[in-house]
């Protein structure tokens, strides 16, 4: 590992002993229409600068193999650039809204307004299969997946330096290119969404399995029982879990309105770290629930101790209303009340 790589590492986890802390990212504007082609040749690409490499989902491991993202942003996409290297580039997948994730894959996490509800998950495979969903909460809670949302009007494309499905070869690795519009976030017709001067939670993911090759057909690897072996995760920001799905572990993306080639400063907001703070207090509610088969009904039955967030000492409550439980802090920053449902919504009051 190297040293870069390990101080990212140590650095994931040190707020609270649950809690992570997520990457960042500038997203520049680009004035410059981009030519999604899996090529990257667009000048304004070359003006910004790529990801720190990803790292295991538990925060804790170095890859087996690199891999980077660039992103811009226009009135009309949200761009992104991923980089994988790949010494066997392969695929089989040509259904869309197949399990995507059976073949090695790269995959998007979007929650525009960071409430950990109603976020998108899209997935590419090395031939551009597409599955792409609408997540309406997290799995930990009873959730709906629409699996028939559709990422109307996205383009994506990818470049392959090596050969597709030839295991005769060694191969560096593959480029994906993608355009997301922004109107597919939309929940209203006339809603503004596009965040410019603002940021939104956003994950990377890519799945990589062993694969054994079979009558020189590449196919994910077996043990002598005939089980699949388990696949690899590795992302830009890290979860600390094996679980991709909780949004509020997810990283950074500030979408600058100035030019690709500009500098622009994003600094994490000081009430996005109480909001972490709260969601350690949520996970020890359920976990307090699990053992004592009831749950807390004060912030001391959860052992809690006041937060200290950029120096200011800041004391949680736990209050039961007539829904269930609200886990909530004032932010001495904003004097915002931050919160959270007892369903995992986050929520501002």
């Amino acid at each position: 590992m190297t040293a870069f790589l390990l101080v990212s590492a140590l650095t994931a986890f040190s707020q609270s002993k649950n809690t992570i802390i997520p990457e960042s990212y500038i997203a520049y504007y680009t004035s410059e229409a981009i030519n999604v082609d899996g090529n990257a040749a667009d000048e304004s690409w070359h003006k910004v600068e790529w990801t720190n490499l990803f790292i295991d989902i538990e925060g804790v491991k170095k890859p087996t193999y690199n891999t980077q993202v660039k992103m811009l942003w226009d009135n009309t996409y949200f761009y992104i650039l991923a980089k994988m290297e790949e010494p066997h580039v392969w695929a089989d997948i040509t259904e869309p809204d197949a399990i995507i994730f059976h073949n090695n894959d790269f995959e998007v996490f979007v929650d525009p307004d960071g409430d950990t509800f109603n976020y998108y998950e899209i997935e590419v495979n090395a031939i551009n299969t597409v599955w792409d969903l609408f997540v309406s909460k997290p799995y930990r809670e009873n959730n709906v997946v629409l699996n028939d949302w559709t990422a109307t009007g996205m383009k994506s494309a990818i470049t392959i330096d090596g050969t597709l499905n030839n295991p005769n070869d060694i191969d560096k690795g593959w480029t994906l290119e993608m355009a997301i519009p922004w109107s597919v976030f939309k929940k209203a017709y006339f809603e503004d969404i596009v965040p410019k001067d603002n940021f939104w939670r956003v994950n990377f993911s890519r799945v990589n399995w062993d694969h054994q090759i079979t009558d020189g057909v590449y196919g994910r690897k077996k043990d002598a029982q005939g089980n699949y072996l388990p696949e690899y995760n590795w992302v830009w920001s890290p979860q600390g879990v094996i679980n991709m799905h909780e949004p509020e572990k997810w990283g950074y993306v500030y979408f600058s309105s100035k030019e690709a080639g500009a500098k622009d400063i994003f600094e994490i907001p000081n009430d996005e770290k109480i909001k972490w703070e709260l969601f350690t207090l949520y996970r020890a509610q359920k976990e307090y629930y699990q053992t004592h088969n009831k749950w807390a009904s004060s912030i001391n039955d959860l052992s809690a101790s006041p937060m200290v967030v950029a120096g200011k000492t800041i004391q949680p409550k736990l209050e039961k209303t007539s829904f269930g439980w609200v886990i909530s802090a004032k932010s001495p920053f904003t004097n915002m009340e931050l919160a959270i449902k007892d369903d995992g919504a986050f929520f501002k009051r």
